[in-house]
């Protein structure tokens, strides 16, 4: 029965000239379509080989070859709906841009732009230059750099005016980020020494003023945006920090994390520390993400006194932590928008979602719901919580509507995880949930289409 079987299997050449593939053989080089059928006719030799299958036919062959070559067409990086209900979810990309940014971005890739040539004098120049004037402009600092993100940042600043020098930190913002990088080690390889004073919970400026010695060269706070200490706790606000660097003549740096542009109290949400605030205080130099609350690209944005800003740029560290033109692209737009609050909260999509009101989102549910309905699929709107994300605001939980799927949870999730364009939710309570705080209107027609092919 095997050799019979194993006879009946085409040959490679032969097959690749069948009239179904033809398609295939126009649209893929040589070498591509040969492994493709290959692996296709190894795969039906190994069943037979372990009686996995007592008979077949040449069109089943060539619908694997088919599904196959459209499998390795598909790419590795690509587009989700986003149905966590996490805004800023480091996983799925963080920061999402509006058409105009898009639109800048795709203009400045598909064509030579001016990244380090001087239009005015025809000479070179400097890429810290295209963004400079427009950070300064809406954070009010004197000087301004970006770096590709805020740990290279912090490294950057800690090597320039650190190093061979002690650092001192609370112990309290010693903390770990994302992927395990923890604030001791960046400071390690920054060539810096650690300096801790405090305890986990407490810490005060005399703890700060007893550490200073003569090869201080950095008072360094920490934002603790991932995580909060509650109940008998103490620590030392900026202006104290500046106040003692000043007086001691030692540098003082905020690494501020999220990097936050305007007050998020006014609009219902905790208040976090802004950028503005900390160049206030008198600190030198704050550094802060890009691509996190302030809804931009992954970068790292160093601001503060000019002179010192400058000595950054000739750090050599410089050259290894700049940043690309794509970067700069997207965050010169992102930074116009901020010269206008309500500009930058109504053309911001992560500004957009974290101040939308529950009723607007319970409304885009119901519409979601509603087409469903259309097509025989039951769903139920029921109340979340969405999530910032990114490590900023830990505690915060926003209120939020998502749809809810009641049949195989676990099923529904792979499925619709395994979409061509994946759209990811969660399981809660034996419901398969998307949260309609990230999901984009223009994405429902989508959503609809597969659930109808994945439950119907």
């Amino acid at each position: 029965m095997k050799n019979e079987l194993f006879r009946q299997l085409p040959k490679v050449d032969i097959l690749m000239k069948n009239t179904l593939l033809k398609d295939l053989s126009l649209t893929l080089d040589y070498n591509s379509f040969y492994e493709i059928v290959t692996k296709v006719i190894d795969s039906f030799r190994s069943k037979i080989k372990n009686s996995e299958i007592e008979s077949f036919t040449e069109e089943e062959i060539i619908k694997d070859i088919i599904s196959l070559a459209k499998k390795s067409e598909e790419r590795n990086f690509k587009n989700v709906v986003n149905g966590t209900g996490v805004i800023l979810h480091t996983n799925l990309g963080r920061s999402i841009f509006n058409e105009r940014v898009a639109e800048k971005l795709k203009a400045i890739v598909t064509g030579y732009s001016n990244l380090e040539f001087d239009l005015s004098t025809g000479g070179r120049g400097s890429r810290y230059q295209l963004l400079e004037e427009i950070i300064c402009k809406v954070t009010g600092a004197e000087g301004a750099m970006l770096v590709n993100n805020n740990a290279a940042a912090v490294i950057l600043c800690l090597n320039e005016f650190a190093k061979n020098k002690k650092t001192i930190v609370s112990r309290g913002e010693l903390v770990e980020i994302g992927g395990s990088f923890r604030i001791p080690e960046i400071m390690e390889l920054s060539g810096t020494i650690l300096k801790e004073v405090g305890t986990t919970n407490k810490t005060n400026i005399r703890d700060y003023e007893r550490a200073i010695e003569e090869d201080t060269g950095v008072l360094l706070k920490v934002h603790t945006s991932n995580y909060k200490i509650i109940g008998f706790t103490d620590s030392v606000n900026k202006n104290e920090i500046a106040q003692l660097g000043k007086k001691n003549n030692i540098i003082t740096i905020d690494d501020i994390g999220s990097g936050v542009l305007i007050d998020y109290e006014k609009y219902g949400l905790s208040k976090e520390p802004t950028v503005q605030e900390s160049l206030k205080s008198g600190i030198n130099i704050v550094t802060f993400s890009g691509d996190k609350m302030l809804g931009g690209a992954q970068c790292g944005i160093i601001v503060g006194k000019k002179e010192l800003i400058e000595r950054l740029k000739k750090n050599p560290f410089t050259r290894a932590f700049r940043v690309d033109k794509m970067s700069i692209a997207v965050m010169e737009e992102i930074f116009r928008y901020y010269l206008d609050e309500k500009k930058a909260i109504n053309e911001i999509p992560v500004l957009k979602m974290l101040t939308e009101k529950p009723e607007k989102t319970n409304i885009r549910a119901e519409k979601l719901k509603g087409l469903l309905k259309e097509r025989g699929i039951e769903t139920r709107v029921i109340k979340t919580e969405a999530l910032v994300g990114g490590g900023a605001m830990p505690d915060e939980k926003i209120r939020s509507y998502g749809i809810a799927f009641k049949n195989d949870i676990h099923s529904l999730e792979e499925r619709f995880r395994k979409c061509e364009t994946p759209i990811i939710g969660r399981t809660k309570e034996n419901m398969f949930i998307l949260d309609l705080k990230a999901i984009r209107e223009e994405e429902f027609q989508y959503i609809v289409e597969e659930a109808e092919r994945i439950i119907l």
